[in-house]
């Protein structure tokens, strides 16, 4: 990834495993557990290695749940983290990523009740600096089901999202994968975008979960376009879970 990275000519990375308490092990199914200290041993021996060459800060992604808000609230108190995305991948314990979610969904319902998971991890989980990929349930929308999905139908909770989002002090993450998948758009979307900032919103992160070295940075030279169309002129960085602003060219 490290290789990929100064290929690329990044000038600086923070890696974000992803940790998911309670994310259910079904056979075939991703884990989402780490060992920490191993993570944080491996990542520090290579920002020495690199130094010179690039900037490495270590982060995690952490999976927000209500029921498990105090573990998460704990692990996230390490105080050898730079940066913490604070992310929904669950709807009734079962992930949208997999095919067969959408065989017994309704997709209305299903993306209302992810929503509405988000608003309790708000007031549940408090230690994280950005909220990962808000829409990430309509980024796994089958293609032949899209046109069942209307923004619109959630404008509502999606303005108490960023309202409770801005008055906690964390801000939003774009993430670029979506542009490989159905909706073919950022999460969150250009409309979450822009209203997150006509509410006030100025803590945006920037990553392309890529999860593999061909999708690192991917689409990263449309960012700048994407964020000055929804009002924003600066990005921003974490070192030391403290932001870093910085301007868009």
């Amino acid at each position: 990834m490290i290789q990929k990275a100064l290929k690329l000519g990044l000038t600086s990375m923070c890696f974000t495993e992803h940790n998911d308490y309670d994310y259910p092990p079904e056979d075939g199914k991703i884990v989402f557990k780490i060992d920490f200290d191993s993570y944080f041993d491996t990542l520090s021996g290579l920002r020495e290695k690199y130094r010179s060459q690039i900037d490495i800060r270590i982060g995690i992604e952490q999976g927000l749940m209500a029921s498990v808000a105090s573990k998460v609230d704990a692990f996230d108190s390490d105080s050898r983290l730079d940066f913490i995305i604070g992310s929904s991948h669950l709807v009734n314990g079962d992930d949208p990523y997999y095919p067969e979610f959408w065989e017994y969904s309704d997709v209305k319902t299903a993306i209302l009740s992810y929503y509405e998971s988000i608003i309790d991890n708000l007031n549940t989980c408090h230690n994280f600096d950005v909220y990962g990929h808000i829409d990430y349930i309509a980024r796994y929308i089958p293609k032949d089901r899209i046109s069942e999905y209307k923004e619109k139908d959630f404008y509502d909770i999606l303005d108490a999202i960023l309202h409770t989002i801005i008055t906690n002090g964390k801000g939003i993450e774009l993430n670029t994968a979506g542009l490989r998948y159905s909706t073919a758009q950022t999460n969150p979307s250009p409309f979450i975008l822009r209203r997150y900032r006509e509410l006030g919103g100025e803590i945006i992160t920037v990553g392309s979960d890529a999860h593999a070295p061909e999708y690192l940075a991917y689409s990263f030279d449309r960012i700048p376009v994407i964020l000055k169309e929804a009002g924003f002129r600066y990005y921003t960085e974490f070192r030391a879970r403290k932001p870093e602003f910085k301007k868009l060219y």
